[in-house]
C-alpha cells in the first residue's frame, strides 16, 4: 500500500470520526491521543491529518483521490461505516457523510447497503443479553467464590474473543469488538445487582478512558500501519493476519474493561472518576502483560470462530 492510499484511508477515518459534529469532548480528546499513538508508529504524520480534519482544510472530494482501487474504495466505506457506527446507529449527520462517501467512491448503492445493514445490526444489539459461548478456558486460580470465579472467567473469555476477532481480516469482526465490550459490562454490573443501559455504559466506557469511536479508529489504524490491510482487504479472504498488535490490544482493553467494571458494581459505584481511570490504567498494564499467556488460545479461537455465527448471536 502506498504512502498515499494510506494517507487518504486514515483522513477518511477522521473524518468519519467527526461526522456527526457533535462529538463528546472526551471522545474527541481519545481520538487525538489516537491520532498521537498512530503518528509514532507510522510513517507519515497523523496528527497532522488530524488538524487538517478538525480545521475542515481537507475535503471529502479531496480524501478520496488516493483511492484508486475498488478494493481500497469498498475498504475505505467499510472502515466509515464501523467508525460511524461506533458510538451507536448512525445519525443523520453521518449518513449523509456515507450516502456522500459513496457516491464520490462509485459503490453500488445494494452494496453500500448491505455494509450499513450489518454493520447497524451490531450497533443496535441488544447489551441484555448472555455472551457468546466459548470453549472452556483455565483461570488462574483465586481464594474467591464460585461467582467471583466466573466472572473471572466470562471476563477473560471475552477477552480472548476480542483478541481472536482482531486477528481477523474482516471489518465487521473490528464491529463486533465494542458490542462485546458494552454486553461485558452490562453482565458485570448485573452480576452485582445493577440493571445497565446503553447511556450508562456509554458514559463508563468514556470515563475510565474507553472511547467508542476512537477505539475503532485504532484498531482500524493500527491494523493498516502494521501491514495487514496491506494483506488482506476488506471482507475478502478468511486469512489470520500475521500482525498481532491489534489483537493484544483488543485482549488488553477488554480484560481491563471488565475488571475495572467489576471494582466499580462491586463497591456499589461510589468510585469516582479519577479512581476509576487510576485502576483502568493499572489493570491495563497488567493485562498487556497476561496476553502473551493466552495468545495461544486467541489464535486458536480465531482459528475456528465463525463470523457469521457471532454477529447473528449479537444481533439476536
Amino acid at each position: 500500500m502506498t504512502a498515499e492510499q494510506t494517507r487518504s484511508l486514515l483522513t477518511v477515518c477522521l473524518m468519519a470520526a467527526f461526522a456527526d459534529g457533535h462529538n463528546d469532548p472526551r471522545e474527541r480528546e481519545h481520538v487525538r491521543r489516537t491520532a498521537e499513538a498512530l503518528s509514532a508508529q507510522a510513517g507519515l504524520d497523523v496528527m497532522a491529518l488530524y488538524q487538517d480534519v478538525l480545521l475542515k482544510r481537507v475535503t471529502l472530494e479531496q480524501a478520496v483521490t488516493g483511492l484508486d482501487t475498488l478494493e481500497l474504495k469498498q475498504l475505505a466505506f467499510e472502515m466509515a461505516v464501523g467508525v460511524c457506527d461506533a458510538d451507536g446507529v448512525h445519525d443523520a449527520g453521518e449518513t449523509a457523510f456515507l450516502d456522500r462517501l459513496s457516491e464520490l467512491l462509485a459503490l453500488g448503492r445494494r452494496e453500500s447497503a448491505a455494509i450499513i445493514r450489518d454493520a447497524d445490526a451490531l450497533a443496535d444489539a441488544p447489551v441484555n443479553r448472555p455472551l457468546p459461548e466459548a470453549p472452556p478456558v483455565a483461570v488462574p486460580s483465586i481464594p474467591a467464590g464460585p461467582d467471583q470465579t466466573e466472572l473471572d472467567r466470562m471476563i477473560l473469555n471475552a477477552a480472548i474473543l476480542n483478541g481472536a476477532l482482531e486477528l481477523l481480516p474482516e471489518s465487521l469482526a473490528s464491529m463486533a469488538i465494542i458490542p462485546l465490550q458494552t454486553r461485558l459490562v452490562y453482565r458485570v454490573g448485573k452480576a452485582h445487582g445493577f440493571e445497565l443501559d446503553r447511556g450508562h455504559i456509554t458514559d463508563f466506557l468514556a470515563t475510565v478512558g474507553v472511547g467508542l469511536t476512537s477505539q475503532y479508529v485504532e484498531q482500524f489504524g493500527r491494523k493498516l500501519v502494521g501491514g495487514l490491510l496491506g494483506k488482506v482487504l476488506g471482507r475478502v479472504g478468511r486469512t489470520i493476519g500475521s500482525e498481532a498488535t491489534g489483537s493484544a490490544f483488543s485482549f488488553a482493553t477488554t480484560y481491563a474493561l471488565g475488571h475495572v467494571a467489576r471494582r466499580y458494581y462491586a463497591d456499589g459505584r461510589r468510585l469516582d472518576a479519577a479512581a476509576l481511570k487510576a485502576s483502568f490504567a493499572q489493570l491495563l498494564d497488567n493485562a498487556r502483560g497476561l496476553q502473551q499467556r493466552y495468545a495461544p488460545e486467541i489464535a486458536e479461537r480465531a482459528r475456528t470462530l465463525d463470523l457469521k455465527k457471532l454477529t447473528a448471536e449479537l444481533g439476536r
